[in-house]
C-alpha cells in the first residue's frame, strides 16, 4: 500500500533532508520513526529536498508498507517516535500512480527577512536578519523580471545537478508587514540553491546597491558568479506542494507570519 504524508518540520537542527552517512537529517529520523511502526524498514520520497537550517510546514512524503494501519495510526504512532521538531501532520492512501516527487506540479516556499536595526533572540533560527533598511518597491521590481520560463543559470548552486537550468516560476509576489518583508514563489520546480540566491539578489537590490534591472543582466548573463551570495537558510521554509486534484491531498501546511 501507497501511503501519503504531509511533514512539518524546523530545519535549524538537521543538515538537510536527505539521509547521510554522518549528520541528523530529516529523512533518516522520519525513516526510522516509520519504521517502528510499520514494524518492517521503510524508505521515504519526498516532495522537495531542502537544505541545513531550511524548514518546511508543507513537506509531502509518500512510501510503500504491507502493514496494516488506520491513517489516523501513521499520524499518531510515527509522531509518538519523532523528535519534537519533526511532526506529521496529515496521512492519506493513495494509489501507485502518485510520486511525491513526479507527480508534483509546483512548489510553493516562502522567504521571510526581518529588517531591524535589532536581530530578535527569539526569531534568530525563523527567519533572515538584515539590519539596513530594505526598500519592498525596489525588490518588487526586480522580482517580476522572475516570472515566467527563464534559464536560472546565475541563481543556482554550481554544484547543481540538475539536467536542466530552466525553470518557470509562476507565482511571485514580495511584500512588507511590520518589520518582516515575505517572499512568496512558486514554479515547477526548482534547482539548488534557486530561492536562497533569489532573495540575496533581492536583498542587494533592496539595499540600493543594485539596480532592479540587474535581475534582468543576471539571467542574460547565466553566469552564477556574478549573483553574490546566498541568503540565510533560516528564513526558507516549503510551505505547499500542488498535485492534479485527482489526488485529493491538502492545499499545504501554514504559512509562517511574524512581524
Amino acid at each position: 500500500m501507497r501511503i501519503a504524508l504531509g511533514i512539518e518540520y524546523d530545519g535549524t537542527g538537521f543538515y538537510g533532508w536527505q539521509r547521510q552517512s554522518d549528520g541528523r537529517t530529516v529523512q533518516a529520523c522520519v525513516e526510522a520513526a516509520l519504521s517502528e511502526v510499520a514494524d518492517h524498514e521503510v524508505k521515504v520520497v519526498c516532495a522537495g529536498r531542502t537544505d541545513t537550517g531550511v524548514h518546511a510546514t508543507g513537506q509531502v512524503i509518500h512510501f510503500d508498507s504491507s502493514a496494516e494501519r488506520a491513517m489516523k495510526g501513521w499520524i499518531r504512532g510515527t509522531n509518538a517516535h519523532l523528535p519534537p521538531d519533526v511532526r506529521v501532520q496529515w496521512s492519506r492512501p493513495m494509489d501507485e500512480s502518485f510520486h511525491a516527487r513526479f507527480t508534483a506540479t509546483r512548489r510553493h516556499y516562502r522567504y521571510i527577512i526581518h529588517n531591524d536595526p535589532v536581530r530578535s533572540a527569539l526569531l534568530r533560527n525563523r527567519v533572515a536578519w538584515e539590519y539596513q533598511y530594505l526598500d519592498e518597491s525596489r525588490m518588487a521590481s526586480a522580482a517580476r523580471y522572475l516570472l515566467g520560463e527563464h534559464d536560472f543559470t546565475s541563481f543556482r548552486a554550481v554544484a547543481c545537478q540538475a539536467h536542466s537550468p530552466v525553470r518557470t516560476i509562476h507565482h511571485l509576489e514580495l511584500k512588507r508587514t511590520g518589520n518582516c518583508i515575505y517572499l512568496d514563489i512558486k514554479a515547477n520546480a526548482f534547482l539548488h540553491h534557486m530561492v536562497r540566491c533569489i532573495a540575496g539578489v533581492l536583498i542587494a537590490v533592496g539595499r540600493g546597491e543594485q539596480a532592479p534591472g540587474w535581475v534582468e543582466e543576471l539571467l542574460a548573463a547565466k553566469d552564477r558568479h556574478l549573483s553574490g551570495m546566498n541568503a540565510s537558510p533560516a528564513g526558507l521554509y516549503l510551505v505547499a506542494v500542488s498535485y492534479p486534484e485527482k489526488f485529493e491531498l491538502p492545499s499545504g501546511g501554514c504559512l509562517p507570519v511574524y512581524s
